[in-house]
């Protein structure tokens, strides 16, 4: 049985009323917050995680579909989801991160393509969406996987599978 509270809250959310992210802080930061906290020991960390979830919480906010998952465990997966992302990236930022920091390639200009990359632009927009944002990012905008990753918030694996996939197809078209 749903409470009126979550209807309310459920409701709110749909329609992108800014009440329901006061109304879900209030309801459930402290379970959510011990929820980020199993995982992550760090009290700083673990409250910019909750904080990072309730972003995510409110941009997705939309898309939750009450006939899919109750309000709390969808609220719960992103929690949850959003501190295993923050340890993953502190494990590779702590020594198995094999890409720079920053990138030394420049972002490039429309007036700076040539007719290779205009073609390959013209191809690019035949793909599904997801991999024409991976591909132009890394591609036409200069950024590494992980600046990708951080740009777009897509997780790293994501970029990677994209990346694959996405030239996987391109190839397709210049080698049927």
């Amino acid at each position: 049985m749903i409470s009126s509270i979550e209807k309310e809250i459920v409701s709110l959310l749909q329609k992108g009323d800014k009440k329901a992210i006061s109304l879900l802080y209030e309801n459930y930061a402290d379970t959510l917050y011990g929820v980020v906290k199993k995982i992550i020991k760090d009290d700083d960390t673990a409250q910019d995680v909750l904080q990072e979830s309730f972003v995510k919480i409110w941009r997705y906010s939309k898309k939750y579909d009450a006939s899919k998952a109750k309000l709390f465990t969808w609220l719960y997966r992103i929690a949850y989801n959003t501190a295993i992302d923050k340890v993953r990236s502190q494990k590779n930022r702590n020594g198995n991160e094999v890409q720079i920091e920053t990138s030394s390639v420049y972002k490039i200009t429309s007036n700076e393509l040539n007719q290779d990359v205009l073609d390959i632009k013209k191809h690019l927009s035949s793909l599904d969406e997801k991999y024409q944002i991976v591909l132009n990012a890394l591609f036409f905008e200069g950024m590494t996987q992980q600046e990708a990753s951080d740009e777009l918030d897509i997780p790293l694996g994501t970029i990677k599978s994209r990346l694959k996939i996405g030239l996987r197809e391109l190839k397709k078209i210049y080698d049927p």
